[in-house]
């Protein structure tokens, strides 16, 4: 398989990971083999393990749990590398390790014998393990970065924020590449180049490349159907493939100078732009000269504007850890083609405890388990298993990955710098953390709760006179909002009259509730159902983030209160969370809002209390969620082809249809014996869209 092929590849499911053993086989039997295929990376080859699992037999280990049952299993275990999952008597799995010898590392949990409280607990609830021996030690780390990423063991350092990079495309499959901002699937041909920290970074650079290589941008649909060249062209920013106003052949020159730029060549390129420019000039061509002039700028705004741009270092990425109260500051700066491309910073879920050398490395086998890494990799400081983490990469990539600790020159200017930046990051986190808890705390006291709140939604509808009705829920924590906890519900109810709020309420309340005591019906409020970290681990972000929330906020007065308390009450859920109404004030006045709570008389609070600018901000990030969930919904309505509702017609007869005729209401006047001549249209197709359209 081609390099460029196993980038390609797209990522397994869990699924896909070895299945448990017949419970009912006795542990004495000889142990099942077979040969798993992981979920490969897009960024790597694919790698096979021999997959072993092992359940205790239900005599064995009846009544087992912690030390007790490991030492039940550990008897069966070979000195052979591998991956161990421990997992609690529900089934959840609380860690993910490998082990250079699976026997000699479970054994060390089997004695009872721990360093840290951490790992003590992690044990006393263990009641059953999973293995999976692999043939080397490096998949044993490329399987157990990968099922850390999928699982999120709770006891394991996981990356919280997991978005996806973007990149520049340069795409492949059109006589005239285009280039464009991409994120998610790399589904499409082309040439990806990459990472970037954030979209505007991508934009900015996209925006100079095409005034240094005049590359295209439009969609290959408006490419068809130009007969002159548009506004891009006019302001130098397009070459014009699509009216002819520059040569195939020419072009494709101007991809492969972009490519070689993109690629780490950018000298080369602006020597050859350089050597066309002084040719042009000495030919008295001052015009051609000029382009060239203005493209060598452009290059220049590309690699100057990026902020610092290292002069001995054309491609790598540069971690540095920082620890501080408890938490963690991962900060991450990617450099290509000797350009900044930006920065982000991660905070992981870690025990205070772990040291930073153990953080950053499990972290750094996490975030390459789906993306290409540089071929530098530059640390603050070492890590543990250093070398086998490098040759991991190198396994995954399929090219040499270095990775080294600077200590002098440019080199360590770059880790000194991201190590500042993490710092920075981390204090203003833990800033606002504490400012967040205070709020917190004040919101508790207004409102009379027990102790402040972990998980608070809020909850508004969005509509036009009850079209495409939408109600959106957004989630508020410690560490601010949670944006993926933010759900939309689309209204599906036919027995609300269009416009009632009240109604819609009733339907978003129904449906949230009944699926929260469906999945997490044991659960208590304010609490993850499988972590018992305490109060403080809570607030302060370690601990699993609660499905059950400790207050719900409805926007509106009292008649949607008296609709969300009917249904909790029906739900039986009415004691398990607090519902405040907040109605707006007269004249929909900010700060002059009334708040609804059982038991109390509604009440106002002080125009400057910050209770009150917390719940506003509360409020603006439902209306703002609801909104844009509405919006979509119309635009889709709005673009909707009546040739959507007939049964069989599904996108490719659509577009085989609406290429035939030119639009649906052309369709719809056609007779069967027309549009059977469409490819892909039989005769039985060709009756059920003519009856649709022909009813009487």
């Amino acid at each position: 398989m081609s390099p460029a092929a196993q980038r390609h590849k797209t990522n397994g499911s869990a699924d896909d990971m070895p299945p448990d053993v017949d419970p009912e086989i006795d542990i004495e039997d000889e142990a099942a083999e077979e040969i798993v295929e992981p979920e490969a990376s897009p960024a790597g080859p694919d790698v096979a393990f021999t997959a072993i699992d092992w359940t205790p037999h239900a005599g064995d280990a009846d009544g087992m749990v912690g030390a007790e049952v490991i030492q039940t299993l550990v008897k069966r275990l070979p000195n052979q590398p591998g991956v161990y999952r421990m997992m609690n008597a529900a089934g959840d799995v609380l860690y993910v390790g490998k082990a250079r010898s699976l026997k000699k590392r479970v054994t060390q949990y089997a004695q009872g014998r721990f360093h840290t409280a951490r790992i003590g607990r992690m044990v006393r609830e263990t009641s059953t393990m999973e293995f999976v021996v692999t043939r080397t030690e490096i998949e044993a780390l490329l399987l157990e970065a990968n099922l850390i990423k999928r699982l999120r063991p709770r006891f394991n350092v996981l990356m919280r924020d997991d978005k996806s990079f973007p990149y520049i495309l340069l795409t492949g499959d059109h006589v005239s590449p285009g280039i464009y901002k991409h994120r998610g699937a790399r589904s499409r041909k082309g040439d990806y180049f990459g990472p970037f920290a954030s979209a505007g970074a991508v934009g900015r650079t996209i925006n100079s490349l095409q005034r240094a290589f005049l590359l295209r941008s439009c969609t290959n649909s408006f490419y068809e159907n130009r007969t002159r060249p548009c506004l891009l062209y006019q302001i130098k920013r397009c070459a014009g493939p699509c009216t002819g106003e520059i040569s195939q052949q020419g072009y494709a020159e101007l991809v492969a100078e972009a490519k070689d730029f993109l690629s780490g060549r950018s000298q080369k390129v602006k020597t050859e732009i350089s050597a066309a420019m002084q040719q042009a000039a000495e030919e008295l061509d001052f015009e051609r000269a000029a382009i060239y002039r203005d493209r060598l700028a452009a290059l220049s705004h590309v690699q100057a504007h990026q902020g610092i741009n290292p002069q001995t270092v054309e491609e790598a990425d540069v971690f540095a850890i920082h620890q501080e109260g408890g938490q963690t500051c991962i900060q991450v700066f990617f450099f290509r083609t000797g350009q900044n491309w930006g920065n982000r910073a991660y905070f992981p879920k870690a025990d205070p405890a772990l040291e930073p050398a153990e953080v950053l490395g499990s972290f750094l086998a996490q975030f390459y388990d789906d993306k290409l890494p540089a071929r530098t990799l530059l640390l603050s400081q070492a890590v543990q298993e250093q070398e086998l983490l490098a040759e991991a990469l190198s396994t995954r990539a399929g090219r040499r990955i270095t990775i080294s600790v600077p200590q002098r020159g440019e080199k360590k200017d770059l880790t000194d710098n991201a190590l500042q930046n993490a710092r920075e990051a981390l204090g203003r986190r833990l800033a606002e953390t504490s400012t967040q808890a205070r709020l917190l705390a004040g919101f508790a006291e207004t409102f009379g709760l027990e102790k402040p709140p972990v998980r608070i939604e809020v909850y508004d509808n969005s509509h036009i006179m009850g079209t495409n009705a939408v109600g959106a829920m957004v989630v508020a924590g410690p560490e601010g909002f949670v944006k993926n906890q933010y759900r939309k519900f689309n209204i599906r109810s036919t027995d609300i009259t269009p416009g009632d709020d009240f109604g819609m309420m009733r339907e978003v309340m129904q449906r949230r509730f009944s699926r929260l005591l469906k999945e997490h019906g044991d659960e208590q409020p304010g609490r993850a159902a499988e972590d018992d970290a305490g109060e403080d681990d809570l607030v302060a972000g370690n601990g699993g983030f609660p499905a059950w929330p400790d207050v719900i906020l409805i926007d509106g007065g009292q008649g949607q209160m008296t609709a969300v308390r009917q249904i909790l009450a029906e739900l039986g859920v009415e004691d398990r969370v607090v519902a405040i109404g907040i109605a707006k004030g007269p004249d929909r006045d900010a700060g002059r809002e009334r708040f609804f709570v059982k038991g109390r008389d509604s009440f106002m609070l002080p125009v400057r209390d910050p209770v009150l600018y917390f719940v506003q901000r509360l409020r603006d990030e439902v209306h703002r969620f609801a909104i844009g969930s509405h919006r979509a919904r119309r635009k889709k309505e709005m673009v909707k082809s009546p040739l959507d509702e007939i049964a069989g017609i599904g996108p490719g007869r659509k577009r085989a249809l609406l290429h035939a005729f030119g639009t649906a209401k052309a369709v719809s006047r056609a007779a069967v014996e027309d549009l059977v001549k469409v490819d892909g249209i039989s005769e039985h197709v060709a009756k059920l869209v003519y009856n649709h359209f022909h009813e009487s």
